[in-house]
């Protein structure tokens, strides 16, 4: 008999926050998709002239998070004024954004800590409604599997 399962996006629930300016709880509503990419490579192969492989093993949590939302949605309102703040802020401010992502039913959480935008988001004009995707940095992205 086949093995089945099941994901649904409404079971994920994640929580974007920045110190002085607040946080927003993400359930589905707004948002088209998100992911979550890390960036370093974590192994890399060094061939000598004789064909001999040193293999490094490399440390990093670095990537990114990004979040495509409606273009009317709250999700996209409270990111746009999330940019706009951390943008004005002193410098200090600018890396203080953190997102914890929970997929209960897949066993699954990311903690991102230390999060910058990429840049603000292009805003689209057009006879139907669109997606803004936002694109956040973050030094630290722990996966963990529960």
């Amino acid at each position: 008999m086949p093995t089945v399962s099941t994901y649904s996006f409404t079971d994920v629930n994640a929580t974007i926050s920045c110190p002085g300016y607040g946080s927003f709880s993400i359930q589905g509503e707004g948002v088209g998709e998100m992911n979550v990419s890390k960036t370093t490579d974590r192994s890399v192969h060094d061939v000598a002239a004789d064909g001999s492989v040193m293999v490094s093993k490399i440390a990093g949590n670095n990537g990114s998070v990004t979040i495509n939302a409606q273009q009317t949605s709250a999700l996209h309102a409270f990111l746009q004024g999330l940019f706009n703040y951390c943008w004005q802020a002193d410098t200090s401010v600018w890396t203080t954004i953190s997102m914890t992502i929970e997929a209960p039913k897949m066993g699954k959480t990311d903690y991102c800590s230390g999060g910058s935008f990429v840049k603000e988001a292009d805003e689209p004009f057009q006879s139907q409604g669109q997606r803004v995707s936002w694109q956040i940095l973050f030094a630290d992205i722990q996966r963990i599997q529960l």
